[in-house]
């Protein structure tokens, strides 16, 4: 077995993390701390369910005029999350 140039731990996992793949699955995990973050305390506490599948955010909330407020700003939502996850994931959001 031939030995190969030792690197510190902490440089492999940068580039474990940066790869395009895990980096994708850490955004999608992050996806409801940044929905609480970029709505707010308010809207956050009215929101049931947030889920992300194949570049759509579902986000099911409870007060109807929540909803209606969040249809009107969906492009706004896209772009701040977005911005926060610091990568184009979320491409729609439905609120139901």
């Amino acid at each position: 077995m031939k030995r190969t140039k030792a690197q510190p731990i902490g440089a492999l996992l940068d580039s474990l993390f940066k790869s395009p793949d895990v980096a994708r699955k850490i955004a999608e995990g992050s996806l409801p701390h940044v929905w609480r973050e970029v709505t707010g305390e308010v809207v956050a506490a009215s929101t049931r369910q947030v889920r992300f599948v194949r570049g759509t955010l579902y986000v099911h909330v409870a007060s109807s005029i929540v909803r209606s407020e969040l249809m009107m700003q969906r492009e706004a939502l896209v772009r701040s999350i977005n911005k926060k996850l610091g990568t184009d994931l979320v491409q729609s959001v439905v609120v139901q």
